[in-house]
C-alpha cells in the first residue's frame, strides 16, 4: 500500500521542481560584478580567496610561519621623497633610490620629447638583515613610482614563501597568480625570497618562481616586484634561476644600523608617543645600544629591536606606576633607568 496520496506526489514533485529551476537561474544568471582588481585597496575575489585559503592553511598547520602570508598596504599622503630623507641612517640606500628616482624622471622627460630611451629595470633586490628598513623603503619606492607615472596606484602588497606556495598539485601557480593579480599597478614585495630556491623535493617553489617571471613580463607595464633577505642567500636565489638573475640587476644593500642610530630610532619613537628618559635612563640605554650592536648576532632585530626594547619599557614604567593612585603628568611620560634596565634584560631573554 503506498504510503502518499496522489496530492501529496503532485505537491513533492512541484517543490522539487521548484528548486530545480532556482538552481539552474542561479547557474545562468551571474551575479553584478566590476572588476576592482587595478584600484587602489582593493582586492578581486581570486586573490581574496587565496589569501583566506593561506590564512586558513596557516591557522591549522603549526609548521606553517606565524607570519601573515600577505598584507596589502595602501598608499599614504604626502611627499614619499621627504618620507625618505627623515629615515634615520641608510645613506647609501637613499642615494640609491634617489639615483633611480632621477633616471626614471629623465626617461619620461625624453619621452615627451619624442627620444629613444634605454630600456631600465623598475625591479630590485634588497639585501640586508631584519629590521633595517627594506620593507619601509619598499613602500616609499611605490609612492615615488606612482608620482612619477611608472604605476597606476602605487600601493604595496607583502608575501613570502607562505603566501605564494600552495600544498598540493595544482594549488602553487593560481595561489601566485592571485597575490600577483592584488599586486597589479602597485609593488609586489616579497621577503625572504630565497626561501622559494631552497626547499628539496616535493616543494613547488620552483613552480612559484616560473609563474612569478612570467607575469613579470606579461605585466611589466603594471607591475614591480622587489624581493628582500639577506644578501648572501638573495645573491644564490638570483644566480639559481636566469629569468631571475636577467630582471634582477639593480641590488640595493640596506646595512645594520649603528648604536647612535639605534639611539636616535629609539627616541624618535618615545617622542612620537609622548615619553621622555631621565638623565641616567639616557646614559644606560646609549650603553646597552653600543654593547647590543658590538656583540650581535646574524638574527638580531636592528630596528625591531628597538621597538620591542621600547615597548617593554613602557610596559615596566606602567609596572611601576600602577602603586601610585595619582600619578603626575611628568612620571606619567618618565622612563626611568630601573625600566630601561629590566627591558633590556626582559628583550635579552
Amino acid at each position: 500500500m503506498s504510503r502518499f496520496t496522489n496530492s501529496q506526489v503532485v505537491l513533492g514533485s512541484i517543490v522539487i521542481g521548484f528548486f530545480v529551476a532556482m538552481a539552474i537561474l542561479t547557474v545562468a544568471i551571474p551575479t553584478d560584478s566590476t572588476d576592482e582588481g587595478d584600484e587602489p585597496g582593493l582586492i578581486d575575489s581570486t586573490a581574496q580567496a587565496a589569501i583566506t585559503e593561506a590564512q586558513m592553511a596557516q591557522s591549522e598547520h603549526s609548521s606553517v610561519s606565524a607570519s601573515k602570508p600577505v598584507v596589502k598596504n595602501e598608499v599614504i599622503e604626502g611627499d614619499p621623497m621627504e618620507e625618505l630623507n627623515s629615515l634615520i641612517g641608510l645613506e647609501q640606500v637613499k642615494e640609491e633610490v634617489k639615483s633611480l628616482a632621477n633616471i626614471v624622471k629623465i626617461q619620461k622627460q625624453r619621452e615627451a620629447e619624442g627620444l629613444k630611451n634605454t630600456p631600465i629595470t623598475y625591479h630590485c633586490v634588497f639585501s640586508g638583515s631584519p629590521g633595517t628598513g627594506k620593507t619601509t623603503v619598499a613602500r616609499i619606492l611605490a609612492r615615488i613610482y606612482k608620482d612619477l607615472g611608472v604605476l597606476k596606484s602605487g600601493h604595496l602588497v607583502e608575501t613570502d614563501r607562505s603566501g605564494l606556495i600552495g600544498e598540493y598539485v595544482g594549488q602553487t601557480a593560481p595561489k601566485t597568480n592571485a597575490i600577483i593579480d592584488s599586486a597589479l599597478g602597485g609593488v609586489l614585495f616579497i621577503d625572504e625570497a630565497y626561501a622559494l630556491s631552497e626547499h628539496k623535493g616535493n616543494d613547488y617553489g620552483g613552480e612559484a618562481i616560473a609563474t612569478l617571471l612570467k607575469r613579470m613580463e606579461d605585466d611589466r607595464d603594471n607591475l614591480v616586484v622587489i624581493v628582500a633577505g639577506y644578501k648572501d642567500e638573495m645573491k644564490r636565489f638570483v644566480d639559481s634561476n636566469p629569468g631571475l638573475r636577467s630582471r634582477f640587476t639593480r641590488f640595493i644593500d640596506f646595512p645594520d644600523y649603528t648604536g647612535e642610530e639605534l639611539y636616535k630610532i629609539y627616541l624618535m619613537r618615545a617622542n612620537k608617543y609622548g615619553y621622555k628618559l631621565d638623565e641616567d635612563a639616557d646614559a644606560y640605554l646609549q650603553e646597552q645600544l653600543n654593547g647590543v650592536v658590538e656583540h650581535k648576532n646574524r638574527n638580531f632585530g636592528n630596528g625591531r629591536y628597538v621597538r620591542n626594547l621600547f615597548e617593554s619599557c613602557v610596559t615596566y614604567q606602567a609596572s611601576r606606576l600602577s602603586s601610585i593612585s595619582q600619578p603626575t603628568k611628568q612620571q606619567l611620560q618618565q622612563l626611568t633607568k630601573e625600566d630601561v634596565e629590566k627591558a633590556y634584560n626582559a628583550v635579552l631573554q
